[in-house]
């Protein structure tokens, strides 16, 4: 796609993405420990990590602060919002991927796969139409020409209830470097949506349903589960695999859910809706996601398992602040308080998540790692965060 902004601007934009930075005598969120000391970083990397309350010359003076690094966040509705304000309302996408990825950063969040489905359905009220490659395209153009505060990348939604779901995942190839596929199945009745009424709720209120009109998408969700369900489901794993992408599963209620994820090669789980399937997912070896709002709130908001129910029972590898993105770092703290392990927490939303993403580069305070940073200060109970840095350049 060609950018309306002249390249000298573009040019100037690339340049700036990395820069120099020295946070000094702050309590250094580690892998294993927190202590007093400094973070160096140039040219975007972190080169040195000191012991010590020295102040340099130069070196931001943080006053006892945490500094812990930036959040990855893996599975987000909230690129959606910012596309569809309200519904049926489209607004432009250039902006709302620039304001979807300003307050991420004013959140903490320095790693995004943005999620986005892939699957549709075309008729009945309540449908849901192509977006996916035009959306990417326009992400991917906006990354390339230095466009974001943060890292961006692609996450799909394999909607198994959908008409078109392998024609659309056929429209991506491996340059697109997609980094999760997941695999999404709300037919009504099970995983999620076990309960109708709390999907009549929640479709009524995202969509203005009447009880015909709810009963006539519920008859229409399952027939495209029976139509499409087994190719859907075999195709998706397929393409995850020509695609390179990580592949999770999404709602795992049963222990059979859990162990046809197994079978598939899933490297972690979407908000597991049971203490069940958490638990086989830990007899499998899956990584265990649950949802910032559920931790924070208390609970499910559609009545499934409760994200502290699982942390207290050591059930909990990963947080997504799905459609939140301010609950990511306060559940980093809710969990510390749980767990009275301020770095075990601070893993569930960094390092975890980057290793099941299969990053590498970033996720921890440690020497070669990304410059991906966060100034915090604890007021009571709740995190403030007094900067935001991306490759050592501040933005938040």
């Amino acid at each position: 796609m060609n950018s309306p902004l002249p390249a000298s601007f573009l040019t100037r934009s690339q340049d700036s993405a990395v820069a120099d930075l020295c946070l000094a005598n702050a309590q250094l969120v580690l892998p294993d420990r927190v202590v007093l000391g400094s973070v160096t970083i140039e040219k975007g990397v972190i080169t040195d990590i000191a012991e010590g309350d020295a102040v340099p010359d130069g070196a931001q003076d943080c006053g006892g602060d945490l500094v812990l690094p930036g959040l990855v966040e893996l599975h987000t509705d909230n690129v959606e919002r910012h596309l569809e304000p309200r519904p049926e309302v489209d607004w432009p996408h250039l902006p709302a991927l620039l304001a979807h990825d300003a307050e991420l950063a004013g959140a903490g969040i320095t790693t995004v796969f943005d999620a986005m489905r892939a699957g549709s359905i075309h008729s009945g009220k309540g449908r849901y139409i192509d977006y996916a490659r035009k959306l990417a395209d326009e992400l991917l153009a906006a990354r390339a020409n230095g466009l974001f505060k943060i890292s961006h990348f692609l996450h799909l939604r394999a909607e198994i209830c959908s008409e078109t779901l392998l024609d659309e995942l056929a429209a991506f190839g491996p340059e697109d470097r997609v980094g999760i596929l997941s695999l999404m199945d709300h037919t009504p009745g099970q995983r999620q949506f076990r309960d109708l009424a709390v999907l009549k709720t929640y479709v009524a209120k995202k969509r203005g349903m009447n009880d015909a009109e709810f009963a006539k998408h519920v008859q229409t969700l399952l027939d495209l589960q029976e139509r499409f369900g087994a190719k859907h489901e075999a195709g998706a794993v397929a393409e995850a695999t020509r695609l390179g992408a990580v592949l999770a599963s999404h709602d795992d209620t049963t222990a059979e859910h859990v162990a046809t994820s197994a079978r598939h090669g899933v490297g972690f789980a979407e908000f597991p809706t049971t203490l069940e399937a958490a638990q086989t997912c830990r007899r499998h070896g899956i990584a265990v996601m649950m949802g910032a709002p559920n931790l924070i709130r208390g609970g499910s908001h559609s009545g499934n398992v409760a994200a502290e129910k699982l942390a207290r029972n050591d059930l909990l590898d990963i947080v997504s602040s799905d459609y939140v993105p301010s609950a990511l770092l306060l559940s980093a703290f809710h969990l510390a308080r749980i767990w009275e392990d301020l770095p075990r927490a601070v893993a569930t939303v960094t390092h975890n998540p980057a290793r099941a993403a299969r990053l590498t580069d970033r996720g921890a305070l440690q020497a070669g790692m990304r410059g991906d940073v966060l100034r915090v200060r604890q007021a009571g109970q709740t995190p403030l965060l007094r900067g935001v840095w991306s490759q050592g350049r501040q933005v938040g």
